[in-house]
């Protein structure tokens, strides 16, 4: 071997390590712990923290709002003003019926709909740990439980773990797009909670929306708005 040839053979692997070098630089990730007063980051593609968390908080807040008059309403009436016991709800999970997978999401909606209802005046909620042994053991899914022998059965085994419960709660995603053209369209995300009486069958139902727009970029960049 020459001397240019061995040059050449000498220099192409170190050549090669400092473009593979430059090229994972550009691509490096990188982040920061975000502090209490920062606004929470806006999805460029799907709906994120920005999206579920207004929704779950003004759902939770109009439902929980209106039950509490009522049940204040009939405690007065019926007990002569005595306290009135925190009512116990059974929450059944939310169900995605939006055009997106929403991912890690799900757990984060339920638990955030469970911490704001724990923290009420007026109820609690039963472990979800219990719920989820009550369905397994009485061999029923959620949406069974609007069949009434079902419905009977899952209260039975759900007393039985000593776990009696006043309310079913119920959460639904959907969603709406409208397209305005192949680079832009509006997505609108709707938060439906549906409670419903174990004492005399009726539901009182509450809902959020929040609108989000999308926008992709001549060069292919996904923004928001």
């Amino acid at each position: 071997m020459d001397r240019r040839s061995f040059l050449v053979c000498g220099l192409l692997p170190s050549s090669l390590g400092l473009l593979l070098s430059a090229v994972g630089c550009k691509n490096r990730q990188v982040a920061h712990v975000l502090d209490r007063d920062d606004q929470d980051m806006v999805g460029s593609h799907a709906a994120g923290a920005e999206t579920w968390k207004p929704l779950i908080d003004e759902s939770v807040a109009k439902l929980l709002g209106r039950q509490q008059r009522v049940l204040q309403t009939v405690s007065h009436q019926g007990a002569g003003g005595l306290p009135m016991s925190r009512k116990r709800v059974c929450f059944l999970g939310v169900e995605n019926k939006s055009v997106e997978e929403i991912g890690d999401f799900k757990e984060q909606i339920y638990e955030h709909v469970d911490t704001l209802i724990n923290h009420s005046e007026t109820f609690s909620m039963i472990s979800r740990r219990f719920v989820e042994a009550g369905l397994r053991e009485a061999h029923i899914s959620p949406n069974d439980l609007f069949v009434p022998s079902n419905q009977r059965m899952f209260t039975t085994v759900m007393e039985q773990m000593q776990q009696p419960f006043d309310y079913l709660l119920f959460a639904k995603i959907t969603s709406g797009t409208t397209t305005s053209n192949k680079n832009n369209y509006q997505r609108d995300y709707l938060l439906t909670l549906e409670m419903v009486n174990m004492n005399d069958g009726t539901f009182d139902k509450e809902s959020a929306m929040l609108r989000k727009g999308y926008h992709k970029s001549k060069l292919g960049i996904a923004k928001h708005y």
